[in-house]
């Protein structure tokens, strides 16, 4: 897997090999960065299940201002943390935590973000629960984007669709 866009293009994404992770296809990775370009510049991005990285280290190459990158999974941590080092960026942060867990941090350290990446594990329906607790906290800028990449997930939400797309059996949404 490797950075599709930006600065960065090209550069090899090591931790798509980890158990449990499903690294975004090169396919609709295209399509979703092509959706959110004109936001990533100069942004605050959450890659809030980061297994890779890929979405942040995305948004990295493309001069976001800063990039969260949360994993439960230490050694989804250690990939993030060696790509990041190896590209040599040094606006992001990558935390080991839980998602509930750093929504909540992330409230305490009244940190708020442009774009929050939602990509957790299809078969745990976690997305409309960390909407939920992201809206709670208040910790998406009053233009913010939450962008969601799912597979058979019913999405409860009232927060604004402003765009979705669906490629066989995934989908993304980009809610307001």
């Amino acid at each position: 897997m490797r950075i599709i866009t930006g600065k960065y293009k090209g550069y090899n994404i090591k931790g798509d090999n980890i158990i449990g992770t499903r690294p975004t296809m090169n396919r609709i990775k295209e399509s979703l960065l092509a959706m959110v370009q004109n936001k990533v510049k100069d942004a605050t991005v959450l890659d809030l299940f980061a297994g890779s990285g890929s979405l942040g280290l995305e948004s990295l190459s493309n001069e976001c201002k800063y990039a969260y990158f949360v994993d439960n999974n230490l050694r989804c941590i250690k990939a993030i943390d060696e790509n990041i080092s190896k590209l040599g960026a040094t606006n992001a942060r990558v935390i080991y935590k839980d998602y509930m867990k750093a929504i909540d941090y992330f409230a305490g350290s009244d940190i708020k973000f442009d774009i929050i990446y939602l990509d957790p594990p299809y078969d745990e329906h976690l997305i409309s629960g960390a909407i939920k607790r992201i809206q709670k906290n208040n910790i998406l800028n009053p233009n913010g984007i939450i962008v969601c990449e799912y597979d058979k997930e019913n999405i409860d939400t009232n927060m604004t669709l402003i765009n979705h797309k669906d490629y066989g059996d995934k989908s993304i949404s980009i809610y307001k």
